[in-house]
């Protein structure tokens, strides 16, 4: 079979490999049929990012079934399948507790697709065939008129755009949102914002740089506003900060009023100064961190099913299978490719 290999920062091939087959009775083959680029992806690409390579790429994505073990019940060869980019057990303390993605069950960080941080052995998504442990912990059945590309990114991306808004909301029903929106994880920004429309909110703000990005988040049903967030837009209950960097974190911890929420959603590579003494008086609860991506899945597609998200207004590329590579080194805000 091929997969897709990143060989160095700029530099992709495919390679052939041979195939996996089944070797416990909780596992499963899938086929992937809609692979989406993560928003770490263009950092690793451009060389930003500490994961040089050479390794199997790709950890977002639709796949359909093609073969199960004997102990699977939940997917049958045919269904297609959101595949969680992390890999999870089920059973575990962390996993049943729903945090699914420091399942005790293997090394931490275990996912598809990220190299040396994920775990070599798990190979990647943008190929012919994936092996899925814990079938029926992981994968989660498509639901029926959801068109795979519509949701690759539902391995990752939106779910970890959903934490940062879905549980507050549910908390406090109808509160403001803003989304500091950028760079730094671009389509989990607009995924929040639409998340956050959907869930009910009643005013969506999202701040950016990016006439593109902000167009998108209109489309969304967002109050797309171009630049930095300032005191003019006031303080909100929840604050999303999507746009990496210590100017932003600042920005949005400065934007989150009194017992609101802060959650960071970008990647800091550096360490940034907070603002805490602020944070202490209006009862700031701030959270950063790896998102828990399994249990939100289904209800993100849930959304979807139902009409009231549209994931594929931030996908500004689809391209053809045997086209990804070259169409991957152009690194848009998303690009799925599909079979």
């Amino acid at each position: 079979m091929k997969r897709l290999l990143l060989t160095g920062p700029g530099a992709l091939a495919w390679e052939e490999t041979p195939e996996p087959v089944l070797t416990e009775p909780d596992q499963a083959l899938v086929r992937p049929i809609a692979v989406a680029t993560c928003d770490i992806d263009p950092a690793v690409l451009r060389g930003r990012f500490p994961l040089p390579g050479p390794y199997p790429f790709g950890h977002e994505g639709v796949a359909e079934v093609v073969a199960v073990g004997d102990e699977v019940r939940a997917v049958s060869p045919g269904d297609r399948v959101v595949v969680p980019f992390q890999i999870s057990c089920g059973t575990c303390e962390p996993c049943t507790g729903g945090r699914t993605g420091n399942c005790a069950s293997h090394p931490p960080l275990s996912t598809f697709g990220l190299g040396t941080l994920g775990g070599l052995a798990w190979g990647g998504l943008w190929a012919d065939l994936a092996l899925i442990p814990h079938a029926d912990a992981m994968l989660v059945p498509l639901p029926a008129g959801v068109d795979p590309a519509t949701v690759a990114s539902a391995s990752d991306n939106i779910p970890d755009a959903y934490r940062a808004v879905g549980p507050q909301l549910a908390d406090r029903p109808g509160a403001d949102v803003l989304v500091v929106g950028g760079g730094g994880a671009p389509s989990i920004g607009l995924y929040a914002a639409g998340l956050a429309v959907a869930l009910g909110s009643e005013r969506v703000v999202y701040t950016d740089r990016s006439p593109e990005r902000l167009a998108i988040a209109a489309a969304l049903g967002a109050e797309a506003v171009a630049g930095d967030p300032g005191k003019e837009l006031g303080r909100f209950p929840i604050t999303v900060e999507a746009r990496g960097g210590g100017q932003a974190l600042r920005a949005a911890i400065e934007a989150t009023g009194y017992d609101g929420w802060c959650i960071s959603v970008s990647v800091q590579l550096e360490d940034v100064a907070l603002p805490v003494f602020g944070m202490y008086n209006r009862c700031c609860t701030f959270h950063t961190g790896r998102a828990h991506a399994r249990p939100a899945i289904p209800r993100v597609l849930d959304l979807v099913a139902a009409g009231r998200f549209d994931p594929a207004l931030v996908t500004t590329a689809t391209v053809a299978w045997d086209d990804s590579a070259e169409a991957l080194l152009d690194t848009p805000l998303k690009l799925v490719a599909v079979r």
